[in-house]
């Protein structure tokens, strides 16, 4: 995946991702408030392919699916942080959003850099400044779950022994 690195910050929980408020709202409708009190810009420039960046504990607080899901709609490739919160990781993961935990990936990166992200090998490249970051290896059962799309259309034998 290719696409503009949206940077963003430390410790931002879900509710700062798309407000509680937003949340009954269609994920079309949510998609246009995302991160909007941390950049403005943010929701109204993001295109389809893009890529967001954050630091550490992203997507803390709370374990509800539609913080990812409103991210998901605005078009972003995948996410690309130091570390995120447990739930949030596996809910990208079950509704097919790809996320990789990358250290030292928000010293590397500036807003507007383009990036090259490798889900299979597990890396970063910014081509702004030519380095390269590596990514912290996927589990095959969720990559398998990214493959096809998220947790529902995962076939009935990969929960079978």
């Amino acid at each position: 995946m290719r696409g503009r690195c949206w940077k963003f910050g430390d410790n931002i929980p879900t509710d700062q991702i798309v407000r509680v408020d937003r949340a009954l709202q269609s994920l079309e409708e949510m998609a246009k408030h995302v991160l909007e009190n941390l950049n403005p810009s943010f929701p109204r420039e993001v295109k389809k392919g893009d890529i967001l960046v954050a630091g550490k504990h992203f997507g803390q607080s709370s374990g509800r699916a539609v913080a990812p899901k409103a991210i998901e709609a605005t078009g972003i490739a995948v996410v690309v942080v130091e570390y995120a919160a447990r739930l949030f990781y596996r809910n990208c993961f079950e509704i097919g959003l790809p996320l990789l935990e990358c250290p030292g990936i928000s010293a590397g990166v500036s807003d507007g850099d383009i990036l090259f992200v490798d889900m299979t090998k597990g890396y970063v490249y910014n081509e702004n400044t030519d380095q390269e970051f590596k990514a912290a290896p996927i589990d095959p059962f969720l990559s398998r779950m990214l493959e096809v799309g998220g947790l529902i259309n995962l076939p009935v034998e990969m929960f079978q022994e």
